[in-house]
């Protein structure tokens, strides 16, 4: 297949990239305008002939002139630091740029893959959180421009589904971390990790009870390929319903790395959810497909890569 991925270079999409470039005879086109990704993600796919790199915004018109048969949106910031730097171009990657792609999908008749978030449900109310529950977001809050950026995404892809008959595939990813994540994008696993591994003072937000699910980003692709090679047009949750306080994760980081970092607290982030987990019933029921690696093997992996980065 001709496979059109935004967001190509960037965590996620890099990942992505690199499994459907090994499975098949897959021709991919890689869209990024560098904001936050970064082409040392996938300078080890760009020799092949197999894959284009195209540094382009998809806030602006994409035009592909072979054909395509399979679009993937993942483009967008997507950690608090970039999308607080970056707001409107977070908005637009979210609303413009999934018209974009979704008129690009029509054009070829092709299928069509949004990278939702679990931050749609936002401060949830209740949990485990179902695909069934609509959320608790704050539409004017310092998060909104991601939050609300992502909902009207997904609106945009089920009434293009509904109004042009587009096959639409929409996963909502909780929270991932991994290789080739920024190691200054704000994110709790590698803010620990680095702070951890430099034998600072480690930054707990709030008393450190809120609480995450973690999901090392090999289950996350895979979660993401069961979706697209399965017959299901629809809403899936993607993530590890393994949940824990934000106190406990640095507990196991200053464990792993061996550190002598002191727990240093500060003023919770207005709109900082104070749960999340979510309920993979539907995945694992229809997709076959639950997490394989445990926290601590995936922290261990993370914080290999990272002591190499922090090493260069």
């Amino acid at each position: 297949m001709n496979i059109l991925i935004t967001g190509g270079s960037g965590f996620i999409g890099s990942h992505l990239s690199e499994k459907l470039l090994n499975e098949g005879n897959n021709k991919l086109f890689l869209i990024d305008n560098l904001l936050t990704g970064s082409t040392k993600n996938i300078e080890h796919l760009l020799d092949s002939e197999k894959v284009l790199f195209i540094e382009h915004d998809v806030q602006d018109h994409i035009e592909i002139e072979e054909k395509i048969d399979y679009v993937f949106h993942f483009a967008s910031a997507a950690s608090p630091v970039a999308y607080t730097e970056h707001p409107v171009n977070t908005l637009k990657a979210g609303s413009v740029g999934t018209i974009n792609t979704l008129g690009l999908a029509k054009k070829h008749g092709a299928e069509y893959f949004l990278a939702s978030t679990s931050e749609v449900y936002g401060d949830p109310l209740v949990t485990p959180q179902t695909e069934e529950y609509w959320g608790n977001v704050n539409p004017n809050g310092e998060r909104s421009m991601y939050d609300e950026a992502k909902r009207f995404a997904e609106a945009a892809t089920a009434t293009y589904a509904r109004t042009y008959d587009i096959k639409t595939k929409i996963v909502r990813i909780f929270n991932t971390y991994g290789p080739r994540m920024q190691l200054n994008d704000g994110r709790v696993v590698t803010n620990l990790i680095v702070q951890a591994l430099n034998n600072e003072d480690i930054t707990i937000y709030g008393d450190g009870s809120q609480t995450r699910s973690f999901s090392y980003v090999e289950d996350t692709v895979a979660g993401i390929l069961a979706l697209m090679k399965s017959d299901k047009y629809d809403v899936f949750n993607i993530g590890n319903p393994n949940e824990m306080s934000i106190k406990e994760l640095s507990s196991v980081i200053l464990k792993l790395t061996d550190s002598k970092s002191n727990l240093v607290y500060k003023d919770l982030p207005n709109d900082d959810p104070k749960q999340r987990r979510p309920d993979i019933t539907k995945a694992k029921e229809n997709l076959n497909w639950e997490p394989k690696v445990d926290l601590e093997t995936g922290l261990t992996f993370t914080i290999e890569w990272i002591k190499k980065e922090l090493a260069k």
